[in-house]
Parts: structure tokens; sequence; C-alpha cells
């Protein structure tokens, strides 16, 4: 069955949303939604690490390893590709936007190994997407997961104003009472699109 670009991009974001379905990325997507500028910054990143990675997995798969018959070290190589193009975001970050990186501190290279990126490679690869089909794929997720930490990022900062969070709930509990309770929101969209 053929499915559309656009409805791949639509579930990408809203029924199949990695923060809010499959929760996954939540390492970064909990110690960088401290603020709403220092989120978006990452939403950003993320999105031109899982384009540019899933643009470059896609012919590497289907046009040298598939025809090579070596699948076997898909893995490694999709891992190669996705920290050197962390390395490339860094460099550029690095260059022209210094106070960013120093708000991403350490997290900048840990995109390396969010889980986020590499589940689309392997996502494009298990659900036998065609090009355009993958790029649609990757954008969506990546916003789809953008959307998730610039959400909690700006509840936090609304809760910071009101302070009265419970001791035992501030930092990392609150976010995953955030994200369970946005992600029983996003339950409201399951079965609008169906991209597997």
């Amino acid at each position: 069955m053929k499915i559309s670009p656009f409805t791949i991009l639509l579930a990408a974001i809203l029924t199949h949303n990695f923060a809010f379905t499959y929760i996954l990325g939540m390492c970064p997507l909990i110690a960088i939604s401290l603020n709403l500028k220092t989120a978006f910054g990452m939403g950003v990143s993320v999105i031109f690490v899982v384009v540019m990675t899933a643009m470059l997995n896609w012919p590497i798969y289907y046009l040298i390893l598939i025809p090579t018959h070596s699948e076997i070290i898909a893995y490694i190589v999709f891992i190669i590709t996705i920290a050197a193009s962390v390395q490339l975001l860094e460099m550029i970050i690095e260059k022209f936007f210094p106070p960013l990186q120093a708000a991403f501190g350490i997290f900048l290279p840990l995109i390396t190994v969010n889980c986020v990126v590499l589940a689309v490679s392997l996502f494009i690869i298990l659900r036998n997407y065609n090009f355009l089909q993958t790029i649609f794929f990757a954008l969506g997720s990546s916003i789809g997961w953008s959307l998730g930490i610039i959400t909690i990022a700006a509840i936090r900062e609304k809760l910071l104003l009101v302070g009265d969070i419970p001791k035992g709930l501030k930092g990392a509990g609150i976010v995953l009472v955030i994200a369970g309770i946005i992600s029983l929101g996003f339950m409201g969209f399951a079965g609008m699109f169906k991209i597997q």
C-alpha cells in the first residue's frame, strides 16, 4: 500500500510522535527543557541531524549496502553517519552561535546517541519507505520530537513562576509527569493516520 508523504509527515508529528507516543529521546528532553530558548535550539538541531542522516542513510543502505550484501553492518554505518552529522552541526553552532553551544553544554554531542536519530533511520528501513517518504518521515519525526521538547520547556517555565512544585517532583520528576499527561492527549490522535 502506497502511503502519501504528507500522511507520513502528519502521522510522524501526531499519531507516531517519538516523544509522546514512543517515549524516545527522553534524556535531552529532560535535561534541555529548562528554558524555552535552549529547547527551541535543541529542537532545531535535532531536526537538522535527523533529516540529514535520513537523507544520507537511505541511499547508503539501498544503493551500497544491499547491492554488496552488507546489510549486517547497517547499524554501524548509520551511527557513523549520525556522528559525522552531529560533528558538522557542532562546528556550525560553535562558529555562528557560541551562546547556544554554551547553553547545550555536553548535550549537543549527545545528539549522536539520541535514540530518536537512530530510530528514524531504522524505521525507514523496516517500513521500506522510498526516498521521498524517508524525507517526510524524518522531517515529521524530528518536528514531533521538537514540538515535545518545546512544549515541555514552556510548561516548565510557567511552573517555575507558580513555584508550588512538590520537592520530590522537581527536575526530572515533573518532566515525566508533564510528558505522561501530554502523552494521554496524543493518544486521542491514535487511528487517524496509519504509517506502518
